[in-house]
């Protein structure tokens, strides 16, 4: 294997990462950077979240800092208060 000096060489190896896991890496940054957007558009604290919600609010720092990944029950839990769900698309296969 390449020496890699950069994470963006990293998650570019495809000897290392492979596609669906680069997506699933790239899908949980896309979707947490979301949710601590529309918590903080709705300056909603964690703790509120975690009273509004039912997840508690440790559970959610872990979340947000990426050093969990949630259930999908969790999102759904933690997202509805946001204003926002969960969806299933077709892939573009032009990406």
């Amino acid at each position: 294997m390449k020496d890699v000096n950069t994470f963006a060489e990293y998650m570019a190896d495809e000897e290392r990462v492979s596609k669906e896991e680069r997506d699933e890496i790239l899908f949980n940054a896309r979707l947490i950077g979301k949710m601590i957007e529309a918590r903080e558009a709705k300056g909603i604290s964690q703790r509120k979240l975690a009273e509004l919600s039912g997840v508690k609010q440790p559970s959610i720092a872990r979340i947000e800092t990426l050093k969990t990944a949630p259930q999908i029950d969790t999102l759904f839990k933690v997202l509805y208060p946001l204003g926002y769900t969960l969806d299933i698309v077709p892939i573009n296969d032009n990406e």
